[in-house]
């Protein structure tokens, strides 16, 4: 018995990487998985396709869409593959993703928009699509957002991917306010891995795979896909590491004790003579800090 027996889940760029560790681990524990990926490899053909190959061989059942989830036409078309193959739909993971660095005074418009179209309306449209067939289902289920330590903490050069991922936080947190009363459970997971995404950011200089496996993150969306977290929504959970040890870490907004001035308002002088006060004491998040696995 698997702890996903009888669910269906979609996940998106499942091709490489991160999100094929992740449907090879929602299929290993018994769902049935849309593979989502529109990228190819020559004349190999589409990597979801290989995907598939991968989780029949091991007994599972999956299939391959090659749609664009930056798109309504694209994100309907893989709704209507999981409901026309598998007839219902429990688990969605939107993971697609892409990359568009520059800095910010280098970066062309198009570069800004086709980084959001993925990122940020890719995943307002697969929540949207998903929880609309979650609720007509009647049974909940479960919405795994991806945000990243680029937008959690910022990172040199990508200010659009920054942003969108930035926004993921506070879109998870919202929507799993909104589709809770249906019983629809909505959380972001937060991957750190060299993949081939990732391979030539500065970050990541002298890194290897098995130290930051992709396939660490595989086991916090089983978690979060199963009955295991029934009573946890509205979550951003970091995973990351391999061979240098893995750490799962729950991200949250922090806030500091801040000056309080009970007779009007304060003044520029006021704030400056309290910024002690207005500043949070602890460093913001850093490498360091989230390298440190003691």
């Amino acid at each position: 018995m698997g702890l996903l027996d009888g669910k269906v889940a979609i996940v998106t760029g499942a091709g490489r990487g991160v999100g094929r560790a992740e449907a090879l681990a929602l299929a290993k524990e018994g769902a049935k998985v849309v593979i989502n990926d529109l990228d190819g490899t020559g004349d190999k053909g589409m990597v979801a396709d290989q995907v598939v190959k991968d989780i029949e061989a091991m007994g599972g059942q999956a299939a391959a869409d090659y749609s664009d989830v930056g798109t309504l036409e694209g994100v309907d078309n893989m709704i209507w593959r999981a409901l026309g193959k598998f007839g219902r739909l429990d688990i969605m993971v939107h993971n697609a993703g892409i990359l568009r660095d520059k800095t910010l005074l280098n970066m062309t418009e198009g570069d800004w928009d086709l980084v959001q179209k993925v990122h940020a309306k890719g995943t307002f449209l697969c929540t949207r699509a998903a929880g609309r067939v979650m609720k007509a289902q009647g049974e909940g289920g479960v919405i795994v957002n991806t945000s990243s330590m680029s937008g959690l903490m910022g990172n040199f050069g990508q200010s659009n991917y920054a942003l969108a991922k930035a926004g993921v936080y506070g879109f998870t947190k919202t929507a799993a306010m909104e589709l809770g009363r249906y019983g629809i459970r909505v959380h972001a997971v937060v991957p750190n891995a060299y993949t081939r995404m990732t391979a030539d950011l500065p970050a990541l200089k002298g890194v290897t795979e098995e130290m930051l496996d992709p396939g660490a993150m595989a086991p916090l969306v089983v978690f979060f896909a199963s009955d295991l977290s029934k009573d946890l929504t509205g979550r951003v959970i970091l995973a990351h590491g391999g061979t240098i040890g893995v750490k799962v870490s729950e991200f949250k907004m922090g806030m500091a004790e801040g000056f309080n001035k009970k007779d009007g308002l304060p003044t520029a002088e006021d704030i400056a003579d309290n910024i002690d006060q207005v500043l949070a004491p602890d460093p913001d998040l850093n490498i360091e800090i989230a390298f440190k696995f003691d």
